[in-house]
């Protein structure tokens, strides 16, 4: 009888905890603490994958139910307004519907209840994937978006440029047309790059580096099943350097590890940085190929390469979650690898592409090594 009593107590102290931990969360993603509560809980949170998790999650579950409350309200009011229509021919003030925010106000109410609840029983994640399901018609069939950048952002840059295929030399082909792009890196000095595959859209392809300067590429293999390309940059201007800073890590990385990234998501040809940290070790419904990360991802940044701290390639961004703010996904960089021995048995030169291995900027600080790997970067645009 003492032993039950322990127990109950202890599953009590649990369930305290779990109280303490989600209005913690709450908190958190209402922006109601602290500048130092949010260093603090976010240092915890880098460091337990399942509070991470806990703050995901939870946070797709309070949009789900935004939008789904959003959504069963205005199902109520149109029918609210075409009954009053119907009935008195005229139309009533909406603003003195009784019902407006009822289902909202039912939510603020018991959200806490529900969120304890679904801690407990794993309502949250089960809840969210119904949602889904129910709303799918607003994802496109999908729930991650590739990060491409589409034909019209790239039409829009052309035209704040000064309309740059008419008025300024390039190398595009003449009356070629640009289908998308996207950003990739380079991984043999002799100007192999990598990118995404669904970055590659045409038949053909011009490399764009950090200071502008386009450069043609050829097509040499794509794998669209890793979602993984190989360009080379086949033109005279290419001035080859000397060596690659950076390494390609073939093992995976750790949970929680800090990266960043360097890639082209503006319309512009300015390169952009962003960090994050690993969230989880796979990727979109627990792919194996890929990794989840907590960046901020906009299209442009597919192809672009994911550092750790010692500035090794861990993976390659190539889509986002769409329903959740800062969930996105890269294959593992081991993929890499796998790529370039697939590449080479169909290749029909015996021209080798060494992976760059030797690190240079491992120890040196974060602007460092910035300052080295932008001009490893590259702009990518295909076109047929």
């Amino acid at each position: 009888m003492r032993n039950i009593t322990l127990e109950i107590k202890r599953n009590r102290m649990n369930q305290m905890d779990d109280i303490q931990l989600l209005e913690a969360i709450e908190k958190y993603l209402a922006g109601e603490m602290t500048a130092s509560e949010v260093v603090q809980f976010e240092s915890v949170r880098k460091a337990t994958p399942e509070i991470d998790q806990m703050v995901v999650e939870h946070s797709m579950f309070l949009h789900e139910m935004k939008l789904f409350a959003d959504r069963k309200n205005f199902s109520k009011l149109s029918e609210q307004t075409f009954n009053t229509l119907f009935e008195t021919g005229h139309w009533a003030p909406i603003d003195e519907q009784p019902f407006m925010f009822k289902v909202v106000q039912m939510w603020d109410k018991y959200k806490k209840v529900t969120a304890i609840a679904a801690s407990v029983g794993g309502f949250i994640a089960l809840f969210t994937s119904l949602l889904i399901v129910y709303l799918s018609p607003s994802l496109n069939g999908s729930q991650v978006l590739q990060l491409n950048k589409a034909i019209e952002s790239i039409k829009k840059n052309q035209q704040v440029q000064g309309h740059i295929l008419n008025e300024v030399k390039t190398k595009l082909p003449e009356n070629a047309k640009v289908l998308s792009g996207g950003s990739g890196f380079l991984i043999d000095t002799k100007g192999y790059i990598i990118t995404n595959a669904h970055v590659l859209k045409g038949n053909g392809a011009i490399v764009i580096n950090s200071i502008g300067q386009e450069l043609n590429a050829s097509i040499v293999y794509t794998d669209k099943a890793s979602d993984l390309a190989l360009l080379k940059i086949i033109d005279s201007d290419y001035k080859q350097p000397k060596l690659i800073p950076y390494s390609i890590r073939k093992n995976a990385t750790d949970l929680g590890e800090e990266i960043y990234t360097l890639g082209y998501p503006r319309n512009d040809n300015d390169i952009v940085y962003g960090k994050g940290y690993l969230s989880a070790t796979s990727g979109f419904e627990g792919d194996s190929n890929a990794y989840q990360i907590q960046i901020g991802a906009n299209p442009g940044y597919s192809g672009a390469p994911i550092f750790n701290n010692d500035a090794e390639i861990i993976g390659i961004i190539n889509t986002r979650q769409k329903q959740a703010e800062g969930v996105t996904f890269a294959i593992k960089s081991s993929k890499i690898y796998a790529l370039i021995d697939a590449a080479e048995k169909e290749a029909t030169s015996d021209n080798k592409i060494k992976i760059a291995k030797n690190n240079i900027i491992k120890q040196v600080d974060r602007k460092k090594q910035i300052s080295n790997l932008k001009n490893f970067i590259f702009n990518i645009r295909s076109y047929n």
